[in-house]
């Protein structure tokens, strides 16, 4: 091939050129021609888009699922009817939920992102209620656009548009931040208070129930409507609480970001599409309007904070905090509230199945290996923190995982590291800028640092996430008084005490101020979120206990052979080798003596486990400081327990006798 004198090449049939340029070492030529067609190049590529614009061949690039509900007479609210109707009156409820109390109708709503105008043109369907024309105001004037049950890749893109501080990790999850808040403010939350919830809650001394009246939940409500209103656009979830199909909750979530509709698409129960479209009105709706703040003006306000329930009106306000655990956390007190109304215990516990069915709830507080011991490989999970105790067994609440971070390492938690990938919300970590890796271990924003992901990210989560009635009830306890023993076989009595006890300790260095191990005590080792009083769960869970034969067992994870800066804490691998003879059942077998003070029945012999710590008093060279911080710890729980003394529970106020019993006595 050569270039002749106007520039143009030519082939060159011989080899000369070839060498010419092998000895030169400049590169070979692209031949164009082809020995069967005389055309100098032919376009060999696929047949141009039928588009003539770029927005309509980004319209080619997504399609609209059809519905595929099988129609088999009249399924549900909206099974039967035709798509359009069946859109129509989901815009209508979404809008009524949307709606003013005092200008008596919802806002114009229509599905899709105002930033799509593709979507602008699509025919508006607005739920209408007779209102005075005085009672307008210009939020009725406008559309708000509904982003109605987003999918995680859908919720990925709108929270690193429009809301900062949202990036992808480098394992793929959403890293977001909360806000001024990076943690429940329990002390804003409030209850109203009227002649039912009056009667049936737990008030008073030791109560996380704050109350406040209808009328000024009315002027919060009003005030998240109101903003919610004014927004373009809100995202809407609906889906479900309770695996137990008997006895789920249909759940409405209306909120102003991404991160909180992923947040709540990852721990409720996600509806098959099937659901979804029979789903009709909620049973219990969140108006999350936390980044708009309360008046503090308005009655019963303390702060800018401010997290209502109505359980009149099932709904629930959010202003003035945007973490996202006070939605999972209201929805697990309003649970409190209804199942026990059904006969069914719930539960804030972790619980697992063995292989044979066995399965095994575990009770205990931050710090306790809670969610370490119950994520056992050799296991199913049925979830991490929240459940019911039905007559047909155990069930998980929620669908997803809500776990700590602070610290957390593949080899330590390895199911939690892996779950941490797309789809994933990951609240307030701190990462490397330019490779996104997370520093875990990083406290500059909070050192409670979360991850939020579907339950079906743990290898070994049972699904659905329910199972037979439990075998074994484990209450764990990190003991930094060191005078627990690691682990105590408990009567039913003394499974109730400890039980509403809910005790573990503090020890030096975790809070300001903290120089000794500080014992800190939480009804239903969940004492923030139970709306009735201890003894009615602590009664009804002795009556399943009972009737259904599971053992009672409480578990120091804490300290031996002294307190905490003397002693040690017990050895992980110890305590896991007692999970097991619980779980086999073999620690049913071995002989017991009792202690003294607690009354507690402790093994003389655990497969795995020295003898010797079984019994704390062993292991104290200091045989005279281990009787005073026993002494010690007895006084601390017989001061607590004195909150609930004045609830009379069985006939003739017996069965609150046997549980005082059942405690310390010296």
């Amino acid at each position: 091939m050569a270039a002749n004198g106007n520039g143009e090449v030519a082939v060159n049939g011989n080899g000369a050129a070839a060498a010419a340029r092998k000895q030169k070492g400049t590169l070979p030529s692209i031949t164009t021609s082809d020995k069967h067609h005389h055309e100098v190049c032919h376009d060999m590529s696929a047949p141009t888009v039928k588009a003539q614009t770029i927005d309509e061949l980004h319209s080619l690039q997504k399609k609209k699922s059809a519905p595929n509900t099988p129609i088999k007479g009249i399924q549900g609210t909206f099974a039967a009817l035709p798509e359009e109707e069946r859109q129509k009156q989901q815009l209508q409820s979404i809008s009524a939920s949307l709606a003013s109390l005092t200008r008596g109708s919802g806002p114009k709503v229509v599905k899709g992102d105002p930033a799509n105008k593709n979507q602008t043109n699509q025919k508006v369907h607005q739920h209408h209620v007779a209102a005075p024309t005085i009672s307008a105001s210009d939020s009725s004037l406008k559309f708000t656009h509904v982003l109605y049950n987003l999918s995680p890749a859908e919720l990925y893109e709108q929270a690193i548009h429009y809301e900062k501080g949202s990036f992808i990790t480098s394992t793929g999850a959403l890293a977001t931040l909360s806000g001024a808040k990076t943690g429940r403010a329990p002390r804003d939350k409030r209850v109203v208070k009227d002649d039912v919830t009056g009667k049936e809650l737990w008030w008073g001394k030791g109560s996380p129930n704050i109350e406040m009246d209808e009328q000024t939940f009315l002027v919060n409500r009003e005030r998240a409507v109101d903003y919610l209103n004014s927004l373009d656009k809100v995202f809407v979830n609906d889906q479900f609480l309770n695996w137990d199909p008997e006895n789920r909750i249909k759940v409405r979530i209306v909120s102003a970001r991404a991160y909180h509709s992923l947040f709540m698409h990852n721990m409720c129960i996600r509806p098959t599409p099937e659901e979804l479209e029979e789903f009709g009105t909620p049973d219990f709706t969140i108006y999350n309007a936390g980044q708009f703040p309360c008046n503090r003006y308005t009655h019963y306000m303390t702060s800018s904070t401010s997290i209502d329930l109505n359980l009149a009106r099932s709904e629930m306000v959010i202003l003035g905090t945007q973490y996202a655990g006070e939605m999972k956390k209201g929805l697990f007190s309003v649970m409190h509230y209804l199942m026990p109304k059904r006969r069914i215990l719930s539960l804030h516990s972790g619980c697992n199945m063995g292989k044979d069915g066995d399965v095994a709830l575990f009770f205990g507080l931050s710090g306790t290996g809670k969610t370490t011991l119950s994520t056992d490989p050799n296991r199913y999970l049925i979830g991490d923190d929240e459940h019911c105790w039905a007559e047909t067994g155990v069930s998980n609440i929620e669908g997803g995982c809500y776990a700590k971070c602070i610290d957390l390492s593949r080899e330590k938690e390895p199911d939690i590291w892996n779950a941490i990938k797309f789809g994933t919300v990951l609240e307030n970590v701190v990462f490397e800028e330019h490779t996104r890796e997370v520093d875990y271990a990083d406290k500059s924003v909070t050192e409670n640092t979360r991850a939020s992901y579907p339950i079906e990210y743990i290898p070994n989560a049972k699904i659905p996430c329910v199972g037979p009635h439990p075998k074994n009830v484990i209450l764990l306890a990190c003991d930094a008084f060191g005078v627990l023993p690691p682990v105590s076989k408990l009567n039913l009595a003394q499974t109730m005490y400890h039980f509403i006890s809910g005790y573990t300790a503090l020890v030096a260095g975790t809070e300001e101020g903290v120089k000794e191990p500080r014992a800190t005590f939480s009804a239903c080792f969940g004492a923030a979120f139970i709306m009735m009083h201890p003894t009615k769960y602590a009664a009804m869970l002795a009556e399943k206990m009972l009737k259904h034969g599971a053992t009672g067992w409480l578990v120091n994870t804490g300290w031996s052979g002294g307190s905490y800066g003397s002693g040690s804490r017990i050895k992980l691998a110890y305590t896991r080798k007692i999970i097991d003879a619980i779980h086999s059942g073999s620690l049913l077998k071995a002989e017991y003596r009792k202690t003294e003070v607690f009354g507690l029945e402790i093994p003389t012999e655990v497969e795995g486990v020295p003898s010797e710590i079984l019994d704390p008093v062993n292991t104290w060279s200091n045989k005279l400081g281990y009787n005073d911080t026993l002494m010690k710890l007895a006084g601390l729980f017989k001061n607590n327990f004195e909150t609930f003394t004045d609830h009379m529970i069985g006939k003739d106020n017996e069965l609150t006798e046997e549980i005082l019993a059942a405690g310390p006595n010296f």
